[in-house]
């Protein structure tokens, strides 16, 4: 494999993490990481459903989020001391089902904080997106501060949670943290049914040798990052002190912006045969009321945010471990 452990510091002392969404895009690389730095036994991977992998690489047990017996249970048991609460249900697939998206992002979101805080847990880390933002945000290095006007109910979700989180943090001290993700692209699992997934989608298709029709136009621009830029970001902020967290909704995070086009036209300097059609759906309306990228000025000065990975180097990155890892599966 080209992608070793580019994403945490050489050291760092152990403790007991739990990870809730662990075989979702971000979880699995999340829980990777994790394990590779603090040992594979520090790191608890919990979701609805059974992951051979991360069963095979350390502990994994049945969570739902929604079952906040269970969750204190699990807590207590592995004397969990950080929480990375990642189970949600994404901006596309949220919209096929309102009510379940809303249940499950906020009431996990409720029963991890209301946890945390009786269970006295030192740390909490919970994904906010760009999808807060609204039609009326500047789309330009879209500010910090704006106001939040969504229009899909993971958005609405989200910017209810980055207030839960200011709220429990003030009023009960419990020490949460949150950065807005753009799209985030890695290769270790499948999308996850986010309206950015399309960029995922696309280099499956690329090494497989197969067309790809882009539900995104060709020229909608939106910010992304690589996956380990993605996992980065989550590590400095859950390890910045305390008293560097400014903000306790949710900090604007960018690395790189490109569309649909910009990133076929990567994919074909390395895979010249590649073809893409854009046939854009309800995603690319989704997508229309995103910025195309963000003003991360507070989380660099405040915890010293600092992306690595760029467009060039994340394509060519991806496709060298996917070709490997097809090539491995048609072996065995």
């Amino acid at each position: 494999m080209v992608t070793t452990n580019k994403t945490f510091p050489e050291s760092a002392s152990p403790k007991t993490i739990l990870v809730t969404g662990a075989s979702g895009q971000l979880g699995v690389e999340l829980v990777y990481n994790l394990r590779q730095k603090y040992g594979s036994n520090q790191v608890l991977a919990t979701d609805i459903g059974e992951n051979t992998l991360l069963k095979e690489k350390g502990p994994f047990e049945w969570l739902d989020v929604l079952d906040k017996k269970r969750l204190s249970e699990l807590i207590s048991h592995y004397q969990i001391v950080e929480i990375y609460h990642l189970a949600a249900i994404l901006s596309a697939n949220g919209e096929k089902n309102i009510s379940l998206a809303w249940r499950l992002n906020m009431n996990g979101l409720l029963n991890v904080l209301e946890t945390a805080r009786e269970l006295q847990v030192q740390r909490v880390f919970w994904p906010s997106t760009i999808a807060v933002f609204g039609p009326d945000a500047p789309r330009k290095n879209t500010p910090q501060d704006v106001p939040l006007h969504p229009t899909t109910v993971y958005g609405i979700s989200k910017v209810a949670g980055e207030h839960w989180c200011a709220y429990y943090n003030r009023r009960f001290g419990v020490d949460v943290r949150s950065i807005r993700y753009p799209g985030l692209i890695g290769y270790r699992s499948q999308p996850g049914g986010g309206t950015t997934d399309y960029a995922v989608d696309l280099f499956y298709s690329a090494i497989k040798g197969k067309p790809f029709v882009s539900p995104v136009d060709r020229n909608t621009r939106l910010p992304m990052m690589y996956m380990d830029d993605a996992v980065k970001a989550a590590y400095d902020i859950m390890n910045a002190d305390s008293d560097q967290i400014r903000i306790r909704t949710g900090y604007n995070v960018g690395a790189m912006s490109f569309t649909p086009k910009e990133l076929a036209d990567a994919v074909k300097q390395i895979i010249p045969s590649f073809e893409i059609q854009y046939v854009p759906d309800e995603r690319d309306q989704i997508a229309a009321n995103w910025p195309d990228s963000l003003d991360d000025s507070a989380a660099r000065e405040d915890w010293g945010w600092n992306p690595k990975f760029g467009l060039e180097f994340m394509v060519s990155d991806i496709i060298a471990n996917l070709s490997d890892v097809f090539s491995s599966s048609r072996e065995n």
